[in-house]
């Protein structure tokens, strides 16, 4: 059984940590494709909204581990209280600070999306924004609680990070569609406007009926003959 003092648990924090930095990089990024509503014939909208979502969903993976052995821990005294609540950690209170807010901003988008269909567009749209905020102080916190990201391959990785995501950033501002009322970057055709392009069925018309001749209402001819009444002669 590894005790909780292993030198394991700190190796798994740092890699796992500078893994879910790499991840949300690609999270954003494509974030920012789906939002730019890019797709062609090779590869679809729907085929980035999904590869989007599966790679979010595996960041917070990561970054579930990043936490979990950064608790338990107990060569450093951070608390599990310090993975959701900022600056009640007795080690390195402002870099883990830093961390746990980064953490609550990405639950808070993560919950958002789970909740797309009960929400307002716009405040889906409003609280996705907070994953920008989110990766630029995951960086901040890489850099003063990490001991990798300061130097050497993991300084390279996190400079590579923030520049692709300068540059999303930036396309993302530059190249931005005009956004139809009532849709989402995840939700291209939204129900309101479809609706309303729809054409609206016409009603058919009745059929003309025969106008009265001049000698009155005639009445239509029995299919059969009628039989005489007994005691009657025709």
């Amino acid at each position: 059984m590894i005790a909780l003092t292993s030198p394991y648990l700190w190796y798994t924090t740092r890699a796992t940590g500078l893994v879910t930095l790499v991840l949300f990089t690609l999270v954003v990024s494509l974030g920012t494709l789906v939002a730019n509503r890019v797709g062609g014939t090779a590869v679809g909208r729907f085929e980035l909204n999904e590869l989007h979502r599966t790679i979010a969903a595996v960041a917070c993976a990561f970054l579930a581990i990043h936490v979990v052995t950064t608790v338990i821990d107990s060569y450093v005294s951070t608390g599990p209280l310090a993975a959701v609540v900022p600056f009640v950690s007795s080690y390195k209170r402002l870099p883990v600070a830093l961390g746990t807010i980064a953490l609550d901003l990405m639950l808070a988008v993560w919950a958002s999306s789970l909740l797309k269909a009960r929400i307002a567009n716009a405040s889906w749209r409003f609280i996705h924004w907070f994953s920008w905020l989110a990766f630029a102080i995951a960086v901040v916190h890489a850099l003063l609680a990490g001991t990798d990201a300061r130097s050497g391959i993991g300084l390279a990785v996190v400079i590579v990070c923030v520049a692709v995501v300068a540059g999303a950033g930036a396309w993302r501002f530059a190249a931005r569609p005009t956004r139809a009322a009532g849709r989402t970057a995840l939700s291209p055709l939204g129900g309101e406007p479809e609706r309303a392009s729809r054409p609206v069925p016409r009603r058919s018309e009745p059929t003309a009926r025969p106008a009265p001749s001049a000698d009155g209402p005639q009445r239509a001819a029995p299919a059969f003959p009628r039989r005489p009444r007994p005691g009657r002669s025709r």
